[in-house]
């Protein structure tokens, strides 16, 4: 099987199997995804979305935000990981988007990776989820399941997995094949044990093809020792 006909594979079982598939942070428009991701770095999804709902009740906008202290910022996401670095790039994030782009977050890549706190990864997230563009966003979920299944081949990096995904996957794909290999790496493909019994795409993925279908061992039985008997007195 070669690259083309495995993503052809991997679309097709997706597309039946899980047709709608998006992000499970919790948002109301893109001010609140884009702080929601600045946060989601190295936390769960499940973290910040308990952490968020104060936040955007404090701050519901750009202007806010930026108006606030750092120190005030931390207080309402102490809990997740790395507050104090995640709180100057949300109030340095803020006073860049009021000043340069007048509170509006930026649809293109180039201009969100300037915003405090926004690498390439969330500047991918922001441009696919918001505006619908053929952005792919690589998280260590996509970069492992992607290498496992045979979508990339010797990606050294998340941009050299960024840019095999975008090749081979249709433009119109991108959006939602993000969020299908994010979903697949965070409850099957586990990053330490993958669950290929409950997985549709086995069949065609490397990893188990090199890893686990292995031909079925014929397993030598020792020999029984014969019971002994015993005997019944009778008295």
């Amino acid at each position: 099987m070669n690259r083309k006909e495995r993503y052809q594979k991997v679309i097709a079982w997706f597309a039946e199997n899980q047709p709608i598939a998006e992000t499970e942070l919790i948002y109301d428009n893109p001010f609140q995804l884009l702080v929601a991701v600045i946060l989601s770095a190295q936390c769960t999804d499940k973290r910040i979305n308990l952490t968020t709902p104060k936040l955007f009740l404090r701050f519901p906008d750009a202007e806010t935000l930026a108006s606030a202290s750092v120190d005030e910022v931390f207080s309402y996401i102490r809990s997740i990981s790395y507050p104090n670095n995640k709180a100057k790039h949300l109030v340095g994030m803020a006073l860049k988007l009021v000043g340069e782009f007048n509170s509006v977050v930026p649809s293109e890549v180039d201009d969100l990776v300037k915003l405090p706190g926004v690498g390439r990864k969330t500047a991918n997230v922001i441009a696919s989820v918001v505006y619908d563009k053929p952005t792919m966003a690589v998280d260590t979920h996509v970069f492992r399941v992607s290498a496992r299944i045979g979508l990339t081949v010797n990606a050294k990096n998340p941009l050299q997995a960024e840019k095999q995904l975008v090749k081979y996957f249709p433009a119109d794909i991108i959006p939602i094949a993000h969020h299908w290999l994010i979903l697949h790496g965070r409850y099957i493909c586990l990053a330490r044990k993958p669950n290929c019994a409950h997985c549709g795409l086995k069949e065609f993925c490397t990893y188990y093809s090199k890893s686990l279908k292995k031909p079925d061992l014929k397993v030598k039985q020792k020999p029984q020792k014969p019971v002994k008997k015993l005997e019944t007195k009778v008295h």
